[in-house]
């Protein structure tokens, strides 16, 4: 074997040498990082937020690499000034998304009614789905967050779930498993800035001021004087992360939905307000001659323009003999077919992989069947799939944890919670297209009247009622299995009455 080995490296150099080919020299590639997570998640709020002036000022703030080149960034020449137009389709994609999700979030099932019924008081003091509402949109363009769960019997008798978005979470992790949440607040008190840093670990909580690198004792400092520190069953931690993907630049930390979107909303805008610019300095102008220019009834004077309704330029009048004054009317001509085409591309590139064009209300001109709606719903099934996911695993350790933080609060022994989250189907057929299927699969000798019944009405009618339906049906359709009539009689030999069935 070692011969082989000899004799194989002696014949690679003997090619390499015969053509000339050199060995590659080792070299690295420096990348400056730009933006860390906290600012990335600022950034993201801001296209969230969608506010053009916001947009503006934040990339003309930006001086280095290629984000100074960008539509946002960009400034016009003094005299040519642009119309710069914000479609707010970022916000419009996160809102959609968690409209379609949260509305089909069906009530928590629990094995023991003892934990649903503690849990529904929980929920309702806590207006437990706006919190949801809110962490799940924060989620999606920030990258994640984490629910914390705090005591404080002063405000309720119950744990309080608040939602701190991730620009004020740090996750520290070992071995790729979560050890502990730091969560981060601002405290501007006496002209200065200080952060409180609240370390939520397993069977511990404790605080930490500082000022700038300095640290501050906490118990002293008036803000936080009342805050102490905790420790409890080991096994709980009163702070659950979320987040719905991963980001592909932080390790165990989550990404925004707007990762690798974010030139393509800036050239949508661009799109946008190019052609909303060409249509403005497209508008019909007229060439009036001086002596047919409306004049004011009052002192006669010429009547000026108005660049919205009565736009006209002034011409000399026309004194030859045989040609009158006229009136010129010029109307540029508007590429039309290339601004929307232009458009439309931008828009794909937007939605693609993220989200369905139908789904925020797009016409694409296609059938409106229940196939076609289906097929056209793809990109947002996908999506959504991956947001009911994320929920369904996170959702029961946080109502663990905050049933578990009422125990500690009462100084009962913590327990397991078994509970599920049941999410209904998105883009269910119409029921006149369930009707005509299931009817086609009943003529077809292939589904059951119980099947039909079922499958048309599912969760929405009690068994109960399913039951009797299907007893109509058969009955109505003569399947129902009924005792023959008997008849009554008297034998005339002995007197008995007897009966008769056939």
């Amino acid at each position: 074997m070692g011969v082989f080995n000899k004799l194989s490296d002696s014949i690679k150099k003997g090619i390499r040498g015969w053509l000339n080919i050199q060995p590659s020299s080792p070299y690295s590639i420096q990348i400056n990082e730009v933006l860390d997570f906290e600012l990335s998640a600022i950034r993201n709020r801001i296209w969230y937020r969608g506010d053009s002036n916001e947009l503006e000022q934040m990339y003309q703030q930006v001086a280095d690499y290629a984000d100074k080149y960008k539509f946002w960034a960009a400034r016009s020449t003094p005299g040519m000034e642009m119309r710069k137009i914000h479609t707010g389709l970022p916000g419009l994609i996160v809102r959609i998304l968690s409209s379609i999700v949260l509305a089909d979030m069906n009530d928590f099932e629990f094995n023991s009614p003892a934990q649903g019924q503690l849990w529904k008081e929980i929920e309702e003091d806590n207006a437990f789905k706006k919190v949801v509402e809110r962490a799940l949109k924060e989620a999606l363009y920030i990258g994640d967050g984490a629910f914390k769960i705090t005591i404080d019997t002063k405000v309720s008798k119950y744990p309080m779930i608040e939602w701190v978005p991730g620009e004020r979470v740090e996750l520290i992790t070992r071995s790729g498993r979560l050890q502990k949440v730091i969560f981060k607040t601002r405290i501007d008190h006496e002209h200065k800035v200080y952060t409180l840093y609240e370390h939520y670990g397993y069977g511990t909580v404790t605080n930490e001021v500082y000022q700038d690198n300095m640290l501050v004792d906490f118990k002293t400092f008036p803000p936080t004087a009342a805050l102490r520190d905790y420790e409890f069953d080991k096994n709980l931690m009163l702070a659950v992360p979320f987040k719905v993907f991963d980001s592909a630049k932080w390790d165990y930390r989550g990404g925004s939905i707007f990762d690798g979107k974010l030139d393509n909303f800036d050239a949508f805008d661009e799109s946008w307000s190019q052609w909303m610019d060409a249509l403005r300095k497209g508008r019909a102008v007229k060439y009036i001659p001086e002596d047919l220019i409306p004049k004011n009834a009052e002192n006669g004077e010429l009547m000026k323009p108005n660049p919205f309704d009565n736009s006209f330029l002034k011409i000399k009048a026309g004194f030859s003999e045989d040609k009158d004054s006229q009136i010129d009317i010029s109307q540029p001509d508007i590429p039309f077919e290339s601004y929307l085409s232009s458009y439309t591309t931008a828009l794909d590139l937007c939605l693609q992989g993220v989200i369905s064009p139908s789904t925020l209300g797009i016409d694409m001109k296609k059938l409106d069947n229940a196939e076609a709606q289906r097929e056209k719903e793809k990109a947002t099934l996908y999506t959504r799939n991956a947001i009911v996911e994320a929920l369904q695993e996170m959702l029961p350790d946080l109502v663990e944890s905050a049933i578990n933080a009422y125990h500690v609060l009462n100084n009962q022994s913590t327990e397991d919670v078994e509970v599920s989250i049941p999410f209904g189907e998105y883009a269910n057929p119409s029921f006149e297209s369930q009707v005509e299927t299931v009817s086609k699969a009943r003529t077809g000798g292939i589904m059951s009247i119980e099947a039909c019944v079922d499958e048309l009405y599912g969760d929405s009618k009690e068994d109960d009622w399913k039951t009797e339906e299907v007893t109509r049906l058969k009955s109505e359709q003569g399947l129902l299995q009924t005792d023959p009539p008997s008849v009554t009689g008297y034998d005339q030999k002995t007197g008995d009455e007897y009966e008769s069935t056939g």
